[in-house]
């Protein structure tokens, strides 16, 4: 399976309201660290799932930890 969203690929990422996310949305998000954009699998009481397109679930982040929704990727 590939990526959504491949290496080098321009991505459009805009400020999102934590409340308004759903399952299946793309976030940039933080984890230890380092800024990746993942999907959300789960929401639960103002805190995120988030993990990847094979499967692989990351974990839970709050809220302070997602910095903005996906809304173009350019090929």
């Amino acid at each position: 399976m590939s990526p959504r969203i491949k290496s080098g690929q321009l991505c459009t990422v805009e400020p999102v309201d934590a409340g308004t996310l759903k399952v299946g949305d793309i976030v940039l998000c933080r984890v230890r660290g380092t800024e990746y954009l993942h999907l959300v699998k789960a929401t639960q009481a103002g805190r995120f799932q988030i993990g990847n397109n094979r499967g692989h679930i990351n974990g839970w982040i709050g809220a302070g930890s997602i910095y903005g929704r996906l809304v173009s990727v350019e090929d």
